[in-house]
């Protein structure tokens, strides 16, 4: 370990030319930003990107450490699955002379739609290829979290987020002629004629800007409330009788349970009434396009080059495609995650590393208890439950006690990549589906332990933190203790927070929606939460474009609680040990110092409009210098008054958690 390790905070990585009372964020990421320029494959990269970078590198090694396994050559082996899959993607030679001819048998399926055979058809697309005009699964009943339910709701779209269609802008404009070049260059790519592509684009443009007029906004589509709406099996049936839903159901092979959740009644209204209207060419054109742009990652380079102009260049900002490796790797990392991260953990995960976070998120949950008891909005009948549901919450760390069995996916050299990746994504998708009428597995992990990065999960109510992330610059047990809990103890309070942030609070302990609040703590919380919304609201994201607070506000309340719950861990960890100073700076200014570094990074000005559309998070500076206005101890710790820019009066100062 070298000194500059255990210090923990690192003074290149700061820009002392600013001042931290006018932009704390690029005071203390300045330097790295400078040292990390964008490279051409990136929209954006921070600090999460550089240990992701790490982290692939060396599941590239442990698969490619497969080829030379003697059981790499034994049919049916995990080593042989995970090897032959990754093969397969690094053969671009074969996949390029291949071109199409992978992907046209599910094209000419698509292609023979009838209004009769409709419904067969969406069946046959949702078993792993696409789910047009809507989705349907298996999730934890939030209602009664004992339970699997089944799900149905909107369907994607191609852009991803509604304002694309809806509302006229030049950037808007920009995408959308974008767009219009990728649905016509993959329809020459399966063979269309220019004629015959054009009129694929006017009836998928006409198509998806419907959907898109119907579906929810995206603040709507993070209410729980709104997307809960159990109906009995009959009811949707009925009222909904063009979608044929016995028929569609019964050919995915699902028994009917007698509700079901359906996530947005009224856009089912919608797509009722509007699927009758479409004629048969209109639905041919629009399921030819969806099978062709859910495959275009695993057929030839030209389905990922018009893939990446509309995706990466136009969307993004990006410059250059990503290296074929990693593009490569990412299918068995998927298909195959946990069976990689077993290899991952036994390689880079030490014991001792589950050992000190468990002992960091009782830290932190100890700290989030004093805090509920310390609340002066909060009744104490109310206090009472949130202090149960804190005492509930489980943690997951590192790696999952039992490994999902993927001995039913079969990987097959002599087919083609396309045929394989769907054979596995039948495969995920009947996985699922099994679960209705089965005892829920609160045991099951819904990350990778490779990945980097964590979660909350409110039907189980359990915090989760993947071995990915648990390594430097986020989590190091030698590191000095104000940067490891201004670092990893602020990821664990953020996720901990997830579970009182708007969405959160209306769980109760073991998992169920529940009104534990009493009305008069649920008032105040909302006018403190509208005044955190309106705080990210006033800024300022690009010229005339501003945040959207009410679309990021979970995040909000989880990056500001989790600052104040890692501070108060620190000191009640620390108590009573001298405060010392390294390299100039005290511990508090450490703590916050490290808390701005796990946001650094660079960001692409497309990146910035495109993350503002469809990310719950609010922009890495605004994460920072925001949230931390509203911290006494910050605003103390680094001499910021008024007159500084991130001066905040303190009657203006949001603190919910």
């Amino acid at each position: 370990m070298s000194s500059e390790a255990k210090k923990g905070i690192s003074i290149s990585n700061l820009d002392t030319t600013v001042s931290p009372g006018e932009d704390f964020y690029n005071y203390a990421c300045g330097g790295w930003k400078k040292a990390h320029p964008l490279e051409g494959e990136y929209a954006r990269f921070g600090t999460f990107d550089l240990l992701a970078e790490e982290s692939r590198k060396q599941i590239r090694q442990l698969i490619e450490n497969l080829s030379e396994d003697p059981e790499a050559k034994v049919p049916g082996t995990l080593a042989q699955k995970i090897s032959d899959i990754f093969v397969m993607g690094m053969d671009i030679d074969r996949r390029n002379r291949e071109g199409a001819s992978p992907v046209m048998p599910y094209v000419e399926r698509a292609a023979s739609v009838t209004k009769e055979n409709l419904t067969d058809t969406l069946a046959w697309l949702a078993d792993g290829i696409a789910d047009p005009f809507f989705g349907s699964g298996v999730s934890i009943d939030p209602g009664n979290s004992d339970r699997y339910v089944l799900v149905i709701g909107e369907a994607g779209l191609s852009l991803g987020d509604r304002d694309y269609y809806l509302e006229k802008s030049e950037e808007n404009d920009r995408i959308m002629d974008a767009f219009h070049r990728y649905v016509l260059r993959l329809m020459e790519l399966i063979g269309y004629s220019a004629d015959d592509a054009g009129r694929v684009w006017s009836n998928v443009i006409r198509i998806e800007t419907e959907v898109a007029r119907h579906k929810m906004k995206r603040e709507d589509r993070r209410d729980i409330q709104k997307r809960y709406n159990l109906r009995p099996y009959a009811q949707i049936a009925s009222d909904w009788s063009s979608l044929n839903l016995p028929l569609y159901f019964k050919k995915r092979g699902i028994s009917m349970p007698d509700e079901v959740n359906v996530t947005s009644p009224e856009y089912f209204d919608f797509i009722n009434g509007f699927l009758p209207t479409l004629t048969e060419t209109e639905l041919r054109d629009y399921l030819v396009y969806q099978v062709v742009t859910n495959s275009t990652g695993v057929l030839s380079d030209e389905f990922y080059d018009a893939d990446f102009e509309l995706y990466d260049r136009v969307m993004s900002g990006t410059e250059e495609k990503r290296p074929l490796w990693k593009r490569a790797m990412s299918i068995p990392n998927s298909m195959f995650g946990e069976a990689i991260g077993q290899l991952y953990v036994r390689k880079y995960f030490p014991e001792r590393n589950k050992e000190e976070m468990v002992r960091l998120v009782e830290n932190l949950r100890k700290a989030l208890r004093q805090h509920i008891l310390d609340l002066e909005w909060m009744s104490e009948s109310t206090k009472e439950k949130a202090l149960e549901k804190l005492a509930a919450m489980r943690a997951k760390i590192g790696y999952p006690d039992k490994w999902k069995d993927f001995s039913e996916i079969k990987i097959d050299p002599a087919k083609t990549y396309l045929e394989n990746v769907l054979a596995a994504s039948r495969w995920f998708v009947k996985d699922n589906l099994s679960k209705l009428g089965k005892e829920v597995d609160r045991d099951e992990w819904h990350m990778n332990p490779q990945m980097v990065n964590a979660y909350y999960s409110p039907t189980v109510n359990e915090i989760c933190f993947p071995a990915g992330i648990l390594q430097p610059p986020y989590f190091d047990p030698d590191a000095d203790p104000s940067v490891n809990y201004g670092a990893i103890g602020v990821v664990i309070g953020h996720e901990l927070t997830h579970g009182f942030d708007d969405q959160g609070r209306h769980f109760d302990g073991h998992g169920n929606l529940s009104e534990w609040w009493t009305p008069e703590d649920e008032e105040k919380f909302k006018t403190l939460a509208q005044d955190l919304v309106d705080q990210f609201n006033q800024v300022e994201v690009a010229p005339g474009v501003m945040a959207n607070g009410q679309f990021t506000l979970g995040e909000n309340i989880a990056d500001q609680g989790g600052v104040r719950i890692a501070l108060t861990a620190y000191r009640m960890a620390t108590e009573g040990e001298p405060e010392e100073a390294i390299e100039g700076f005290s511990p508090l200014q450490r703590f916050f110092i490290s808390y701005a570094g796990v946001w650094a990074g660079n960001i692409r000005p497309e990146e910035i409009l495109l993350m503002n559309k469809v990310d719950t998070h609010s922009l890495a500076s605004n994460r920072v210098n925001v949230t931390l206005r509203n911290i006494a101890e910050f605003l103390d710790a680094f001499g910021i008054s008024e007159g500084a820019r991130l001066y905040r009066p303190e009657s203006e100062r949001v603190i919910i958690w």
